[in-house]
């Protein structure tokens, strides 16, 4: 009697997600500007935001953290290091997009300065670039070898990355492999938590632009 042999299934292996964590909110002197290279501080209600994202996340595993060294969000990731006394790993290339002339003015002036539509604000990043500042393509430089990084060090596992606006909107193109322009139709507010799984075939959005606070802070 012929015997039938059954090829094993390979399981699929679990996937990689990523908490794409924006600061909170910032102090009210640099709000509604390109602040970018500015390194400020977060606002009284952006600690509060802080606290309760610290609080929501003690409940999720996060098997790794990465942040941008700047204050804004070091101010932000302090109350989760607090609580979960996990170590961060630094990455300086994970600060937010150099604004160039554009940097401590806010939509108004830049449109009348640099005419151009404020809701163009990301084509004119993509190409040519800020003026004196960066460019679409050599933001992706510096931020896509952070994210390769991290990707590969941690298959299969929870990794919060604490940032910026900007840097998430890049790491999104990246994943979703669109053009940084596109990302125009997403919001990313401050203390937001976007989640994204990486499959072997594909990369999904889980969960975007989750505020934890918005009910708990006024």
């Amino acid at each position: 009697m012929a015997k039938t042999f059954r090829r094993k299934k390979t399981p699929t292996p679990p996937a990689t997600r990523l908490l794409l964590i924006r600061h909170g909110e910032v102090e009210a002197l640099y709000q509604g500007i390109f602040g970018g290279r500015i390194d400020m501080n977060l606002s009284p209600r952006g600690q509060r935001q802080a606290k309760v994202l610290a609080e929501y996340l003690r409940g999720k595993t996060i098997d790794a953290v990465y942040a941008s060294p700047m204050k804004r969000v070091q101010q932000t990731l302090a109350p989760t290091l607090k609580q979960s006394g996990q170590e961060q790993t630094i990455f300086p290339d994970l600060r937010e997009v150099d604004f160039g002339d554009w940097t401590g003015l806010n939509w108004i002036a830049v449109r009348d300065k640099f005419k151009f539509a404020v809701h163009e604000w990301l084509h004119q990043l993509e190409h040519p670039g800020a003026p004196n500042g960066e460019s679409g393509k050599t933001f992706r430089a510096r931020v896509e070898p952070c994210l390769r990084e991290i990707i590969a060090h941690h298959p299969g596992q929870n990794v919060a990355i604490f940032c910026h606006g900007g840097v998430i909107r890049m790491l999104l193109a990246i994943l979703l492999e669109l053009p940084l322009p596109k990302t125009n139709a997403f919001e990313v507010e401050y203390a937001s938590i976007t989640q994204v799984a990486l499959h072997p075939h594909m990369a999904e959005v889980e969960l975007m632009n989750f505020t934890p606070w918005r009910d708990l802070v006024a």
